[in-house]
């Protein structure tokens, strides 16, 4: 039986088993602190929730792909799941949530001052773990990431609530929010390899639309799925009022009623019982689920498409199936 046959992700963590390991003491080592217990209390209590590592994996799979043989990957991939780590903490805190992972967020445990302390010191561990490979390209790709996707949050702040926010406005924010990490985190793996700069971008553009599928697939079943049972449920975009790409396409094709529907809703967060119920109604009158599902299988082909300049390796198969595996979820 082929590998890929099984769970995609399980299939790729089996194949890095070693590297993983590594990558897992190592986060536990540079989590520690021996003057603030509480940090590393607020973070093993998110890293340690079973997370499924898919931004840490793929630097592992493209620096291996690439046929790198060091271990400066491993501290690569700990930076990317640190910065992870450190934005979920602070998104927590903006966004009020209750839930990360099926479990009560940090900032619902201990406070918002301890989450949003807690993400800078895992912030400035990146920092410190990705100056240790001496790799200057690396740095600044994985530096650069950190400032692109702060800039993504500000920029989905100052555009919720707004229903004039068009889909250029919501591609920069989740090309900044999502993308960045998942297109640095495949990029410096060619980069440590030293490959050829065809592989380097190939792997960039890999990343990239593979972070834009995953969240448009996200956006997609906050109003198409039921809930994954993992904190997330059915219309919590809606009642946060945040912009995704389905309630934007229904929006752009809104009459006057509908418009008025979107800005008492969205706009002023004025919601009543039914709303959500009305708002699907007003997704399937204008097809809007079924055009944001045929956006993500297209970001997915690109993805997988991007792979085609990459050597015939088994990662590279595994890294295909991964595309699949994200937006198996909207079909």
């Amino acid at each position: 039986m082929s590998i890929t046959q099984i769970n995609p992700l399980e299939a790729l963590s089996q194949a890095l088993a070693e590297d993983m390991a590594a990558v897992n003491t190592l986060i536990r080592q540079r989590m520690a602190s021996e003057n603030a217990p509480r940090i590393p209390e607020v973070t093993a209590h998110l890293i340690e929730a079973g997370g499924k590592r898919i931004r840490p994996m793929m630097t592992l799979a493209a620096a291996r792909l690439c046929g790198y043989r060091g271990d400066a990957h491993v501290k690569l991939a700990a930076t990317v799941e640190f910065i992870h780590t450190a934005t979920l903490l602070h998104d927590d805190v903006v966004d009020e949530s209750a839930q990360r992972r099926g479990r009560p967020t940090a900032n619902l445990l201990w406070d918002n001052k301890s989450s949003v302390l807690v993400g800078d010191y895992l912030f400035a561990r990146a920092f410190q773990l990705m100056v240790e490979p001496g790799n200057l390209r690396a740095l600044t790709i994985l530096s650069n990431a950190a400032a692109v996707i702060a800039e993504g949050e500000v920029l989905q702040l100052t555009a919720a609530q707004n229903i004039a926010t068009t889909e250029d406005t919501y591609f920069k924010v989740i090309r900044g929010k999502t993308a960045a990490l998942f297109s640095a985190a495949t990029q410096v793996g060619p980069v440590i390899a030293g490959a050829e700069e065809s592989q380097v971008q190939a792997l960039f553009d890999y990343g990239d639309a593979l972070g834009i599928c995953f969240q448009i697939v996200d956006d997609f079943l906050d109003y198409g799925g039921a809930g994954d049972g993992l904190g997330k449920n059915l219309g919590d975009d809606f009642r946060e009022g945040k912009l995704t790409l389905p309630v934007i396409r229904a929006i752009a094709a809104a009459d006057t009623t509908e418009r008025a529907f979107w800005e008492r809703t969205i706009g002023k967060g004025q919601q009543v019982e039914g709303d959500l119920d009305h708002a699907m109604s007003i997704l399937a009158r204008h097809g809007t689920l079924d055009s944001t599902r045929q956006a993500a299988l297209d970001w997915a082909a690109r993805a997988k498409s991007a792979l085609q300049a990459l050597p015939a390796h088994p990662l590279r198969d595994l890294l295909a199936d991964l595309a699949d595996f994200v937006v198996k979820r909207v079909n």
